[in-house]
């Protein structure tokens, strides 16, 4: 847990181990006790990734879709018949709401399920359909960062608009790639998640030893700092960094509805085995 903390906050080996130790081993909570004392290096924590395959994303008549394969290596996300799989699983989910109902619809007279249980024999690996997500405006515009062929990749997003500035959304779309908000604007962020960070930047503010008037003029500016950076119209645009993506999108004439970002493998835990004894393993059959 220890060399865990370390690699997800940045840390030094003793800081992470107190952590552990003052929190009674809560790794959630040790990153929070590093974060108020200043140790930790990363906000963030980065998951680690189990689950290979790709992401496919289609749109058709205002609506568009975004779903996630999964296979057990990366190989097979270059394979040809498993990148026609997935497509065709993309193009499915058009008709459907959810991913119960996309596993039952219906691709050359055969189900979603079946078909990916025919692949797994041909290709002679697991497969997993693990999420859809959908989207609906006037105009849905698409991009794929790490593409492996036409439009699917390890990273798919759907920008949703109202407006007529298609290249202005694919601009969006590239920048939600790149900056991965975590909602559309401060309203649609988790209040679970704000909670959190106000109570550890209070917790910061506090170690200061400062007047608690002063204290909490400090955490209203942090938390505007901070609200900014995690939602979309917030974050300053990659493409203008003078002007924030709402800002960006007045000056385009175009209303943000809604976004998808949806990367292969992410949130799933990866188990990671040492090469050397994975090939004595093999070699022992």
């Amino acid at each position: 847990m220890v060399k865990e903390l370390r690699e997800t906050t940045g840390a030094g080996m003793m800081d992470a181990k107190k952590a552990l130790t003052e929190t009674d081993g809560d790794f959630e909570a040790a990153i929070d006790w590093l974060r108020t004392k200043g140790l930790a290096k990363a906000a963030k924590k980065s998951s680690r990734v189990a689950a290979e395959g790709l992401v496919a994303v289609a749109v058709k008549d205002g609506k568009g879709v975004a779903v996630e394969v999964n296979s057990e290596t990366d190989f097979v996300a270059k394979n040809s018949d498993f990148q026609e799989m997935v497509g065709s699983i993309a193009n499915a989910a058009l008709g459907v709401s959810n991913t119960a109902e996309l596993s039952n619809e219906l691709i050359a007279g055969k189900s979603v399920s079946d078909t990916i249980t025919d692949n797994i024999a041909k290709i002679g690996e697991n497969m997993t359909l693990r999420r859809m997500e959908t989207i609906q405006a006037e105009k849905v515009v698409t991009y794929v960062h790490n593409s492996a062929t036409q439009n699917m990749g390890q990273i798919g997003v759907l920008v949703a608009i109202n407006g007529e500035d298609s290249e202005f959304a694919r601009q969006v779309a590239m920048h939600v790639a790149a900056a991965n908000p975590q909602a559309l604007s401060s309203s649609e962020l988790d209040q679970s998640v704000v909670e959190r960070e106000k109570h550890i930047l209070t917790e910061q503010a506090r170690e200061s030893g400062k007047p608690e008037q002063v204290i909490e003029k400090m955490i209203q500016g942090r938390m505007k700092k901070f609200l900014a950076e995690v939602t979309l119209l917030g974050q300053d645009f990659v493409i203008n960094p003078d002007l924030t993506v709402e800002a960006a999108a007045r000056e385009a004439g175009v209303e943000i509805v809604s976004y998808v970002r949806m990367a292969v493998g992410e949130g799933i835990e990866k188990v990671e085995e040492d090469f050397a004894a994975e090939v004595a393993k093999a070699a022992q059959g």
